[in-house]
């Protein structure tokens, strides 16, 4: 009488915990490949930011901006996994 429904509820509760965790590692991945490919600043924002600043940026200077700022992003994410 209660062995479909019981083996039923073993399977949900056994499935629930692998699907939650494949689930955020899932998530984890697609949502570092979108900020991979559209970071969340880029060179016209930079540019903007040095013009607003009364300055005319270089090449040079920009492209150092977005090396630092991928530096510091690497830098952060070693720091959180110790």
């Amino acid at each position: 009488m209660y062995g479909g429904w019981m083996a039923t509820a073993i399977v949900f509760i056994c499935l629930t915990p692998i699907v939650a965790f494949l689930g955020y590692f899932i998530t984890k991945k697609l949502i570092e490949k979108q900020l991979k490919e559209n970071p969340p600043i880029s060179e016209a924002q930079i540019r903007a930011m040095f013009q607003s600043m009364g300055r005319k940026p270089s090449e040079a200077q920009i492209r150092n901006v977005m090396q630092s700022m991928k530096n510091a992003k690497r830098r952060d994410k070693y720091s959180k996994r110790k």
